[in-house]
């Protein structure tokens, strides 16, 4: 507790990035509340078991470039997706 790993997130994110650049990938789905991978809530990083509205790191990076992003949450959405897609 009290280590910044922001960097090790934004390495992961930015790998993320370009496996899905590189292999031509359109959706994504990720863990809702990772701080890395949640799409509308994260943990608060106070490791207290707290959520708050938000997106995490690789989310971010995905999204900002193209990448459709979904969580367990909302599996219906993708599965749309992919059917009309």
């Amino acid at each position: 507790m009290g280590h910044d790993v922001t960097h090790a997130f934004e390495q992961g994110a930015n790998q993320a990035l370009l496996l899905c650049q590189k292999h031509n990938i359109r959706y994504a789905l990720l863990k809702e509340s990772s701080p890395s991978c949640g799409s509308s809530s994260i943990y608060n990083g106070q490791f207290n078991q707290q959520k708050i509205a938000g997106q995490g790191i690789t989310t971010t990076i995905l999204r900002a470039n193209g990448i459709k992003v979904f969580s367990e949450k909302n599996l219906a959405e993708l599965i749309s997706e992919l059917t009309l897609g």
